[in-house]
């Protein structure tokens, strides 16, 4: 028997925000599903927070700023 992953989605009227609710065996799934557990993206997680220790990172208030440099 298969059965379907139950996600609720719940947007307040008049918000820019929504709120996800997901079983956490059907986040384990879905973030196997998308490479969020494979050992290479777990390593470039490594890495950055390295960076992030060493200040080899720039704070940035928008994206806007990117197209700048």
């Amino acid at each position: 028997m298969k059965l379907m992953a139950t996600i609720t989605v719940e947007r307040k009227p008049k918000s820019k925000s929504v709120i996800v609710e997901i079983d956490i065996d059907k986040l384990e799934r879905l973030a196997a599903s998308l490479g969020l557990l494979s050992s290479s993206f777990l390593a470039s997680i490594s890495r950055s927070e390295k960076e992030i220790g060493l200040g080899k990172t720039k704070r940035l208030r928008s994206l806007r700023e990117l197209r700048r440099r």
